[in-house]
Order: structure tokens, then C-alpha cells, then sequence
């Protein structure tokens, strides 16, 4: 089965941008969105969550998010 390849450059831009709420990692892409994680330079703002079978959700914080920590 070939590799999917995806744009996960374009991906995060969209999630910083608003433009999508959350962005999926399959574990089997996981190198190719390290990639573009690692170029991504807003990458700090960027929070994943995992589940138990490997997919990684991620979000991005916004300014407009209050921490309540």
C-alpha cells in the first residue's frame, strides 16, 4: 500500500488561519506531519491529543483563548 501524502504545511496554515478547527494524524503519516510540524513556525501553539490507537488530534491557541492556569 503506498504512503498518503499529505500537505501538512497547508494544513497547519488553515488551522492557524481559522479556516478548519482541528487537524487529525493518522499514525501511519506521523513522519510526514513532523515534518511540517518542525518548519511550522507557530508550531508552539499548535496542542495535540492522542488516543489510544495512535491518531493524534490537533489545535491551535488562539490569542483570544483565556488560560486559566
Amino acid at each position: 500500500m503506498a504512503e498518503e501524502k499529505i500537505d501538512y504545511a497547508q494544513l497547519l496554515e488553515k488551522l492557524e488561519s481559522g479556516e478548519i478547527d482541528k487537524l487529525e494524524v493518522k499514525p501511519e503519516t506521523f513522519m510526514q506531519f513532523q515534518t511540517a510540524y518542525m518548519n511550522f513556525d507557530h508550531r508552539k501553539r499548535v496542542i495535540g491529543s492522542a488516543t489510544e490507537g495512535g491518531l493524534i488530534t490537533y489545535v491551535y491557541e488562539h490569542d483570544d483563548k483565556k488560560k486559566t492556569s
